[in-house]
């Protein structure tokens, strides 16, 4: 998010809304951000992609890349025409079933594939369309909860900040693989592995600014693991575990974390939480390996799926899919609360990304 991405007239950000069509969804949205006041107004829709759950948009070259959520999994390549987007080709598919996260990755793009358990390398060309087919690597493994563990699910995967290594998320193996891509073919091989709380669920995972401390957010328990991040040896180190929700009372919903974000000025870190529809705020005051669960508050609807800052830092946005908004709030900057600004109806939301 940031740096040199997509403006509209108004000197404002476009951001990009992902929504899943099989739920009444209008597949992607095209919105004007106002830079003073965050609100977002849609201005088109795309529905060329099947339930695009997750986005992510390249400055490099100004492409936004979508998954189909699909048992077919694909990728839908978009360039912005006018006020909407508009196909770069027709999609691809990623050789996984459930894509469900997508990340570029220098000339590559790769995908999480939940369903499958699995993560895929696509080549991208110049001008960021897909180039070549998708090399696959199948995760292994399973964990103790039998409904959602009974085999790999790689939920997320990401570069590093170096952009050496590629980090995948698997919520039913219970780890983190770090993966060395080949120089040549971008192929991942696995590198090494981190082993979690049997049971936690690991969905995402987000880097501290600095780059030296990585925060896996789980979707079963909510609680986020903090971990020391080597770049050099390309190892995670477990330091502890820290609650994203306050003790509940008899009857309350479950808590399912979905996202985290952290901070640019890497004083804060927060997560959205479904089943409670709250986001939390954990203050790094004691610094980046201490989080400390500092609040929280309501995500402004139902079942946030997803979390982002926009490319100020300074206002958070949460797509909730059952209430089928997008709420933004703006940050206090001396204790990173979240107070809610306002909405727009986006029905079944699942992501926003920022150009």
């Amino acid at each position: 998010m940031g740096g040199a991405g997509t403006t509209d007239q108004g000197g404002g950000h476009r951001a990009y809304i992902g929504s899943f069509t099989s739920g009444g969804g209008r597949g992607i949205t095209t919105a004007a951000a106002d830079p003073l006041t965050g609100a977002l107004t849609p201005l088109a829709a795309t529905d060329a992609v099947r339930d695009p759950s997750y986005l992510a948009h390249d400055r490099r070259t100004g492409v936004l890349y979508a998954v189909s959520e699909t048992g077919q999994g694909a990728v839908g390549v978009f360039r912005t025409a006018g006020e909407g987007l508009v196909p770069l080709g027709t999609a691809v598919h990623v050789g996984g079933a459930g894509p469900t996260h997508l990340s570029v990755a220098g000339r590559r793009l790769i995908t999480a594939n939940y369903t499958s358990g699995s993560v895929s390398v696509l080549p991208l060309a110049a001008d960021g369309s897909i180039e070549g087919p998708a090399s696959v690597l199948a995760h292994r493994g399973s964990g103790p909860d039998a409904d959602r563990q009974e085999g790999p699910h790689a939920h997320q995967a990401l570069p590093d900040p170096t952009g050496r290594w590629v980090l995948s998320v698997d919520l039913g193996t219970d780890s983190v693989r770090v993966c060395a891509p080949d120089p040549a073919t971008g192929a991942l091989r696995v590198h090494s592995e981190t082993a979690l709380r049997a049971g936690a669920g690991p969905r995402h995972l987000a880097f501290h600014p600095e780059g030296r401390v990585a925060y896996v957010l789980h979707e079963l328990e909510p609680q986020l693991t903090v971990c020391r991040w080597n770049p050099g040896s390309g190892h995670l180190e477990i330091l502890g575990e820290v609650p994203v929700a306050s003790g509940g009372h008899p009857g309350a919903a479950r808590a399912y974390p979905s996202a985290i974000v952290a901070s640019r000025d890497g004083r804060f870190v927060w997560a959205a939480i479904r089943g409670a529809d709250t986001i939390a705020t954990l203050s790094l005051a004691g610094g980046a390996e201490k989080p400390e669960l500092t609040g929280t508050v309501g995500c402004g609807g139902s079942w946030p799926r997803d979390l982002a800052a926009d490319p100020s830092g300074r206002r958070l946005y949460a797509a909730n899919e059952r209430s089928g908004d997008v709420t933004w709030f703006d940050v206090d900057p001396l204790t990173g609360q979240p107070r809610r600004a306002g909405s727009v109806a986006v029905p079944a939301a699942t992501c926003v990304v920022f150009g």
